[in-house]
């Protein structure tokens, strides 16, 4: 699993860590504390649903945790001359049909908003690639040839 991250994937980790630590694990633990308060615990659906909650939240932040130790920031070139992390890939697949990818690290992918991770099938077929290569990406559902119309280090626009 790559460990690169934009400034801006960073930024966004943290503050979702922050808020799980200081604002949501505060409000179940008093919850979770309320709920015992009452009495019999094993028959308690509160009580039982914050404890949940609790461990929830917990390994959550454990994983944030120990992902926010090794992650790196990094950033697309300006003007990439191949692909890279962080740039946008404009390709064109046999069918004519024409898709633009950010190749991202595995923490930020959105493929709603065009974020795919360079770790996955498709971002190691397009890593170090120049404008024009034909690549054979190898998906699960078998192959595919595309060829590259753009590298940027900005979305373009289609």
């Amino acid at each position: 699993m790559t460990n690169l991250i934009s400034a801006e994937g960073l930024k966004k980790l943290c503050d979702e860590y922050d808020y799980l630590w200081k604002v949501e694990r505060p409000k179940v633990v008093l919850g979770v504390s309320d709920a015992a308060a009452e009495g019999d615990r094993s028959e308690n659906a509160e009580y039982i649903y914050g404890k949940k909650r609790l461990r929830e939240i917990d390994s959550k932040l454990k994983h944030l945790g120990s992902r926010l130790k090794v992650l790196k920031t990094a950033s697309a070139p300006a003007e990439p001359t191949m692909v890279s992390f962080g740039c946008w890939v404009t390709y064109e697949e046999d069918s004519g049909d024409k898709r633009c990818y950010q190749l991202v690290g595995p923490d930020e992918v959105d493929v709603s908003i065009g974020r795919i991770s360079i770790d996955s099938p498709v971002g190691q077929a397009l890593l170090h690639k120049k404008l024009d290569d034909e690549i054979t990406v190898r998906k699960p559902g078998g192959e595919m040839v595309v060829y590259i119309t753009g590298i940027s280090g900005t979305r373009p626009t289609l």
